[in-house]
């Protein structure tokens, strides 16, 4: 039994010796597409030269300083290049070691700030089902995953409740409307301010394109205007998790963009630093920032590792090769041609129920009758099927389970890099095809 606790205990995972570009190589020498960039985070693939220079020269010159002492030019240069222009109303950014922790930080700020304004009686968040915020316990309970949850719901906070996530492909009703359909789930997030009382709530807490819980779930038009109508109606804020669908991963720098609304808080992480080196971070709001500098001063929270030299150096390096190398129009164009592709091969195919995303970030949601989109027995574990399917053809995907309710529903998850060509996407629809045909029964 190896001593690394590995994510199963029963089962050692293969050990993995070399990747570059999108393609990872495992000690017995199977050669893999990264069609997933691992969980959506490998957005420029595996050993980009610029990004190893980069990550070279940080080191040679600073490896580590702390932050209650010092800054460091890597990250001072990294905040301005992603909130200089103040995106969105976007003003500061704030870097820490991973999505959970950029989460952790978020709802921390939005504490804070109410505390500063005023409104210590802001205590409580809305968040929504099948959502995934993160691991730590606060980003765990904030999120909606069912699944992650339920060993460590004894210990979860109660400051946090769920109300329904915008997913059409089962949630609108039948003959329902996309307009009839937000307003029933604006209707649904009302009644929740209102029970938990106006005054009481903070913030919502959203993933703007679903990731890994729902498989890729993008909201229908004009449902985050609607949701940005109802925080600011009632003074709350408005928090939305980009770990996964932003920073390029959806065609635009921020997956907000495309719903026509800006966040007050945004959470980034895996495109940030494309995996190189751990990072996450928040980008936060002028006026959230300006009641903090007001008020005591400074941000109540911290990290030994937070704006990392070699982490904010990396992803310098990687933001800076996805403009020089113009890779969001590449995203989108070999996004668009990712979609025809899965569409074609697997369109029709009778266990196939959904295929949707956004950019470089799609999902198939399996089903075992097409009509009626009734899932398969969750003893089947068919996701996992798929994924092992796929990596027997040379394909990583990111296979999951509990689509519906952290019990029922497969979905598998492609992500490939921004940097991905049309033979190489052509060839990941071919094997993933050729997966999901092997492994239903």
């Amino acid at each position: 039994m190896p001593q690394l606790i590995h994510r199963r205990l029963d089962t050692a995972p293969p050990l993995a010796v070399k990747g570059e570009g999108i393609w990872l190589t495992a000690a017995d020498g199977h050669r893999v597409m990264d069609g997933s960039g691992g969980a959506a985070v490998a957005c420029l693939g595996h050993a980009h030269p610029k990004v190893l220079a980069a990550m070279r020269a940080q080191m040679d010159q600073l490896c580590y300083a702390h932050t209650s002492l010092f800054s460091c030019e890597s990250a001072e240069r990294l905040a301005e290049l992603l909130v200089g222009h103040a995106p969105g109303g976007l003003t500061h950014a704030y870097f820490v070691s991973s999505g959970s922790e950029g989460m952790e930080a978020a709802l921390k700020m939005a504490r804070q700030y109410f505390v500063e304004a005023g409104q210590p009686q802001r205590t409580r968040f809305i968040a929504r089902r099948q959502s995934y915020h993160g691991n730590t316990l606060g980003a765990l309970a904030a999120g909606g995953n069912m699944m992650r949850r339920a060993i460590y719901e004894p210990v979860l906070s109660e400051a946090f409740s769920h109300v329904s996530p915008c997913y059409p492909y089962r949630g609108r009703a039948e003959g329902e409307s996309d307009e009839d359909y937000v307003e029933r789930l604006a209707a649904e997030l009302e009644a929740e301010f209102q029970r938990l009382g106006p005054a009481n709530v903070a913030a919502f807490c959203a993933e703007t394109v679903v990731g890994a819980t729902l498989g890729c779930a993008t909201a229908v038009p004009g449902y985050f205007r609607r949701v940005r109508e109802i925080c600011d109606r009632h003074g709350a804020l408005l928090i939305l998790d980009e770990v996964m669908s932003g920073m390029g991963r959806c065609g635009t720098t921020h997956a907000w963009e495309a719903e026509g609304i800006a966040p007050d808080i945004q959470v980034v992480a895996k495109g940030l630093g494309g995996g190189y080196q751990p990072i996450g971070g928040i980008l936060v709001s002028g006026r959230v920032i300006a009641a903090l500098r007001d008020g005591s001063g400074g941000f109540m929270h911290g990290h030994t590792y937070q704006a990392h030299p070699m982490a904010c150096a990396a992803a310098l390096a990687v933001q800076g090769v996805i403009a020089e190398e113009n890779l969001l129009e590449n995203v989108r164009a070999r996004g668009a041609e990712l979609e025809a592709a899965l569409t074609e091969r697997l369109g029709n195919h009778a266990h196939v129920g959904e295929i949707r995303g956004r950019g470089l970030f799609w999902a198939v949601e399996l089903v075992a009758d097409r009509a009626t989109k009734a899932v398969f027995d969750p003893a089947l574990k068919l996701h996992a099927r798929v994924g092992q399917e796929a990596y027997a053809r040379g394909l990583a995907c990111y296979p999951m389970g509990g689509t519906i309710d952290g019990r029922q529903g497969d979905h598998v998850v492609l992500a490939p890099p921004y940097n991905v060509t049309r033979e190489e996407v052509a060839m990941i629809a071919d094997r993933f095809g050729a997966a999901v045909e092997a492994a239903i029964p």
